[in-house]
């Protein structure tokens, strides 16, 4: 069982430097596509890749690497495109698909297939993993199925109502209310994803990345209308302590305004309870151009905050465990014991996910400082925009 695949760049109407291109490629294959897996170019922005564990290619892994290269060929503006053209096939056809042109991947991504061999390909951008034919023959049979289908359909007796304009698609982030609970009203906003909304975050850090680099896109041009409150955005761990990841990273906060900085955070989620005073003094540096606040977001209610220099970090923020009431309760409870220690650090202490009015009522009498979750705010479209309103009521910020 091995996967192999050539991958090419497809130079469209955002010309891109072809030496850049390969060279940004080249290093991010090195740094990602590890041993046991093997990669090599092959031809002018062409690479064949190899994996021994797997059946096919990973596209969302090959979708990061799009929205990793857009990032860097396009760091001036949002127009830019990186196209990426996969084959899967045997080893002979595969190298024949690092022979095309350009002109002819850009046919197969128009669907028009192609002259070469027979296979498995994909079109993937940051923003679509789309399947197309390979071939002249398989696109022309795609064309006729196409063509057919309203021939199958029944004939009109009526005539056809005018269709309703398709909605737009969803914008993929949102934002959660922070509520200041010593001062009894909101202080900011947090960035959410909607898809956490359905289901349960990725663990893969190739697909975490993904979404903290779409968060920081979509973010920015809300932040800068934004006029109220500490903005906080949220990065992972593991991705900030990784080179390649770092660069990512570095490339999308370069185009955030200087002047933004004094109001902005970044709360880090996946933050293990044993992280290293060496790993977050390395987060700490990467980010302070850009973020005035270092929120920790973490699991465990015992995390030692006490191992921790005191001018390190802001706030600890500590994510609910599913489960029942009762045990979310006990969580914030066990949290609530090391405040002592918290307060001694001058470290904030804050709760997320909160969602009954039980679990909030047990963070303000415990002393919580910040809470955000259903019961402070819904998912808003924006940040919120004024201190007034109280959580759980009627008078809650809305969206609108």
């Amino acid at each position: 069982m091995t996967a192999i695949a050539c991958l090419r760049l497809l130079k469209g109407e955002d010309a891109f430097p072809a030496v850049q291109a390969q060279a940004a490629a080249n290093s991010y294959l090195g740094a990602r596509w590890m041993p046991p897996r093997r990669y090599g170019a092959v031809a002018p922005l062409a690479f064949v890749l190899a994996d021994h564990r797997a059946s096919q290619i990973d596209p969302v892994e090959v979708q990061t690497m799009a929205a990793e290269l857009e990032a860097l060929l396009f760091p001036e503006r949002c127009g830019g495109k990186v196209c990426l053209m996969t084959f899967e096939g045997d080893e002979t056809a595969v190298l024949k698909f690092a022979t095309l042109t350009q002109a002819e991947l850009a046919g197969l991504y128009r669907g028009e297939g192609s002259a070469g061999p027979a296979g498995r390909v994909q079109a993937i951008t940051a923003e679509e993993i789309r399947a197309v034919p390979s071939t002249r023959e398989e696109a022309a049979v795609a064309r006729a199925e196409a063509a057919s289908a309203p021939a199958q359909a029944k004939p009109q007796t009526k005539p056809q109502a005018r269709p309703e304009p398709k909605a737009p698609p969803a914008v993929p982030t949102g934002w959660w209310g922070l509520y200041d609970l010593a001062e009894e009203s909101f202080c900011g906003s947090l960035l959410g994803l909607r898809a956490d909304l359905a289901e349960p975050p990725p663990i893969d850090d190739d697909k975490l990345l993904v979404r903290d680099l779409t968060g920081l896109n979509e973010a920015q041009p809300l932040l800068q209308a934004a006029t109220f409150g500490d903005l906080y955005l949220p990065l992972g761990f593991w991705n900030l302590t990784t080179p390649a990841s770092q660069e990512s990273y570095k490339r999308r906060l370069s185009r955030y305004p200087l002047d933004l900085q004094p109001r902005l955070g970044t709360s880090v989620y996946g933050t293990p309870r044993e992280a290293s005073l060496g790993l977050l003094s390395q987060i700490r540096a990467l980010l302070k151009p850009s973020f005035a606040f270092l929120d920790l977001n973490v699991q465990d209610p015992t995390f030692p905050v006490h191992n921790l220099p005191q001018e390190l970090i802001n706030s600890v923020t500590f994510a609910l465990p599913e489960g029942d009431e009762r045990q979310r309760l006990a969580a914030i409870q066990t949290f609530l014991e090391r405040q002592s220690t918290y307060r001694g650090k001058l470290v904030l202490q804050g709760v997320t996910g909160v969602r009954t009015a039980g679990e909030l009522d047990a963070c303000r009498e415990g002393g919580i400082t910040r809470v955000s979750g259903p019961a402070i705010t819904s998912f808003l479209d924006r940040p919120v925009e004024a201190a007034e309103g109280s959580p759980c009521g009627e008078d809650r910020q809305a969206a609108a």
